[in-house]
């Protein structure tokens, strides 16, 4: 992938580790393979990713990683700790490369989404959405949109002084 970006583009710019997926079960029910699937992708996939571009951002003395968080990342949530984990080893990896990449000329940053209206929502009943709503002051979930835009400014050079934060965007779910 990296070679087929650098033949069409001629350098990489900007890396967003958004892979993730859910396998939800409380601890004294979760199996090693549901914790195992998802440490896999959205952990070591995010690893393997950066590791796989950092070189060619490091000989280009520039570069953005944003990383896919969740507000789960930051304050854990019932029944997701295996999906808890990763968020918080991805903000984990942003503390780490924003101090070893900075200097390089290389900004690390992650965005911590609260509840967003995508697909990985389509099966939950709408009595439970609207609970979910309820929780956010603003009284409802954000727009993809809304999360998209956040992840252009981190990789515009308006941001150019932001590295190694975990941004939230939660509509104040957790005032």
């Amino acid at each position: 992938m990296r070679d087929d970006v650098l033949a069409q583009q001629g350098r990489i710019d900007v890396l967003v580790n958004n892979a993730g997926i859910v396998m939800d079960a409380q601890l004294m029910k979760m199996t090693d393979d549901q914790f195992d699937e998802v440490v896999a992708i959205n952990l070591k996939g995010t690893y393997n990713m950066t590791r796989a571009l950092v070189d060619t951002m490091v000989a280009q003395g520039q570069g953005v990683i944003l990383n896919a968080s969740s507000v789960v990342g930051l304050y854990g949530n019932f029944g997701q700790t295996n999906y808890a984990a990763t968020k918080f080893g991805v903000i984990g990896f942003v503390k780490t490369w924003s101090r070893e990449l900075g200097k390089k000329g290389i900004r690390c940053n992650a965005v911590c989404p609260g509840f967003v209206a995508t697909s990985i929502l389509k099966d939950m009943p709408e009595k439970v959405l609207a609970a979910m709503a309820d929780k956010v002051p603003m009284k409802r979930l954000a727009d993809p949109a809304e999360i998209a835009n956040v992840y252009a400014f981190l990789a515009s050079d308006e941001a150019s002084y932001i590295n190694g934060a975990a941004i939230e965007v939660t509509g104040g779910l957790t005032l």
